[in-house]
């Protein structure tokens, strides 16, 4: 970590990110149809101020806190980064069969592997759709969350709260798969980590939902739900029932710590 005599933020000169699809960046898609995400966004804005900036990103969509266990985090901890972020456990969470008890485990045993080896651990509260979906599985998420807190206060990490965030519940930033943010979502969770890690604030009002606007017909509402359960929630239930996972196969999206080029 280098010092920053312009700026009160310390000038980490590295990030590594681990977790599953937000992290990873959907639905936050690009033109050519990969997915950018607010960890690509936030490792722009550190490389904007930090020549010589490298980054990586380990997540994969679909990845459950033992994968990410075993998968990522002894990589991560051996680069030896300024930042790792760590989300995960979320999608454990969401599976009809969840022990609680054993996601806590997991994700304390991964934040007590990775802080000896960065200079600053984050860990977020993961946000929630406002809906039944994020109604029925709010008590497992809480608990999960009040690890999350208990982990951070244990070992110096930030948290990032973004479950408390009004703006991130909002329908309207989140994809038609009611499952991952849009690129506007995206934007927001890159500017909270960034304030986090001490930057001055380029969008104080993040946490804020946009402006009202008025609700869809309720026709236009159960065609967009007929939609979603075809396209999304059936795919989605049976990947559960059959054990596989929409990241099985996929390799880390940027699986090296390499200098970040900015555009």
């Amino acid at each position: 970590m280098q010092t920053n005599p312009a700026s009160s933020a310390p000038a980490y000169t590295s990030l590594v990110a681990l977790g599953d699809s937000f992290t990873e960046g959907m639905s936050d898609r690009l033109p050519d149809g990969s997915y950018r995400g607010w960890a690509d966004l936030l490792a722009a804005r550190m490389a904007a101020v930090t020549p010589g900036f490298r980054y990586a990103n380990l997540a994969v969509r679909g990845k459950l806190i033992q994968q990410i266990v075993d998968e990522q985090v002894d990589r991560a901890a051996a680069m030896g980064a300024d930042v790792i972020t760590l989300v995960g456990g979320l999608n454990d969470t969401l599976r009809p069969k969840c022990d609680m008890n054993r996601v806590r485990d997991l994700l304390t045993e991964a934040v007590e592997r990775l802080a000896p080896h960065c200079e600053q651990l984050v860990l977020m509260r993961s946000p929630g759709r406002q809906g039944p979906v994020l109604e029925r599985f709010r008590p497992r998420m809480e608990a999960l969350f009040a690890c999350v807190d208990e982990l951070a206060a244990r070992h110096g990490a930030l948290v990032v709260d973004l479950y408390g965030a009004p703006a991130l519940g909002d329908p309207r930033l989140w994809d038609v798969d009611r499952l991952h943010l849009t690129g506007e979502g995206h934007r927001r969770v890159a500017e909270a980590v960034w304030q986090a890690l001490g930057h001055e604030a380029k969008d104080p009002e993040w946490h804020l939902p946009p402006e009202a606007t008025l609700p869809p017909h309720w026709a236009a509402r159960r065609v967009e739900d007929v939609r979603f359960a075809r396209r999304h929630l059936l795919p989605w239930i049976g990947r559960r029932l059959t054990g596989r996972s929409s990241g099985d196969g996929l390799p880390p999206k940027r699986p090296e710590l390499l200098p970040f080029e900015t555009a």
